[in-house]
């Protein structure tokens, strides 16, 4: 059986089910940073208790000036949002779109989204045996089909799959070519920044670039994200943007976050290094076989042992939170995700996991 608790992240909602403090819950369900906040977040967000008493700056102005200096792009390129999920429900609207292409396994909220504006979700589904690989020859003949829009996680959530930049552009060549908008979701991207494709994005209208500060900064409570696109597209998608929609304490801890010295670097030494321990450990337990991941977390298949929610029941039994992926379109009720944190955190895992697939 599932449970309800199998979005990822309901840290609160699971603690409040076992009679515990949150403090207490190990989550390895939800993909962020296990450094935490950068420091200056904190201090951040204090400074700006006493804005709060203003409407905050809708346009985002400085956190767009701090992300487009980062990125290297125009602040006309940048659309802030209240996490990159609000940018993906505008998206029907953006295109008056009825037919969209989700390449899965994939994020389900861009099924949700779309469903919201009665626009049709169709599946170009990847197989496990590939590696989850995308071809040229899979998306010319599904797009040969018409499409609104073709959505692709890149690296893909759940399997960490990266398409370098130069498939991508290849992809969106395509798309454009069928009259497709190619929506990139590169919310894992800041661990392979040089494959990001948000310099095809500023330059061309027939792609958009969805980015997440939440994961890689450690912010999902405060729920920021943000678009890289043309300045035509941009103007579009904010036009279509709720007022106000993110606060000023988000804004404040965003530009801290891009300007802190060296939490980029050791972030992504710490996932690199941790990433390889982790699957390393995961592979020597039978029954599971981990996927080669670019991002934070890792796409495991249980190949014999219990089904993924019994394995997820159990460790939650341990207080250890993972994601059992069997309501992702493409994966069944054999694989798991779960994220990349530091180093005893990782061995506590591996060795709840250990024990949870040797249970008869």
């Amino acid at each position: 059986m599932k449970t309800k608790f199998d979005h990822g992240g309901n840290v609160l909602a699971v603690a409040r089910s076992l009679g515990v403090s949150p403090a207490e819950i190990l989550d390895f369900s939800a993909s962020i940073n296990p450094l935490g906040p950068a420091v200056g977040v904190r201090e951040a967000l204090a400074d700006a208790f006493d804005t709060i008493v203003h409407y905050p700056d809708s346009d985002c102005s400085a956190l767009r000036e701090a992300l487009a200096l980062s990125h290297g792009v125009k602040i006309a390129n940048i659309c802030v949002a209240n996490g990159s999920t609000e940018l993906i429900y505008l998206l029907p609207r953006l295109v008056h779109g009825k037919r969209a292409l989700l390449i899965a396994p994939s994020f389900s909220e861009y099924a949700r989204a779309l469903a919201r504006d009665n626009c049709q979700a169709e599946y170009l589904v990847l197989q496990s045996t590939d590696g989850f690989s995308l071809t040229m020859d899979q998306l010319a003949e599904r797009l040969h089909e018409g499409y609104d829009i073709c959505i692709l996680g890149n690296p893909g959530n759940p399997t960490g799959r990266l398409y370098p930049l130069v498939q991508v552009k290849e992809f969106f060549h395509l798309c454009r070519s069928a009259g497709s908008l190619l929506v990139v979701d590169e919310a894992f991207m800041d661990f392979s920044e040089d494959e990001s494709a948000k310099h095809i994005a500023t330059d061309n209208d027939g792609i958009l670039i969805l980015r997440s500060m939440t994961k890689f900064y450690s912010l999902p409570g405060l729920r920021l994200g943000y678009a890289i696109a043309s300045e035509l597209t941009i103007e579009r998608i904010s036009a279509l943007r709720e007022p106000w929609s993110v606060n000023t304490p988000a804004q404040a801890a965003g530009i801290v976050s891009l300007a802190a010295d060296g939490y980029a670097d050791s972030t992504r030494r710490l996932i690199a290094a941790e990433r390889e321990h982790l699957s390393a450990g995961l592979a020597a337990i039978p029954g599971l076989r981990p996927f080669p991941s670019a991002a934070n977390y890792l796409l495991v298949e249980i190949s014999k042992g219990p089904p993924a929610w019994e394995v997820a029941s159990r460790l939650r039994a341990q207080h250890i939170l993972i994601r059992d992926c069997s309501n992702f379109t493409g994966l069944d009720g054999r694989f798991i995700r779960v994220a990349v944190r530091s180093p005893g955190e990782n061995e506590r895992l591996i060795s709840a996991l250990a024990s949870a697939i040797g249970q008869i």
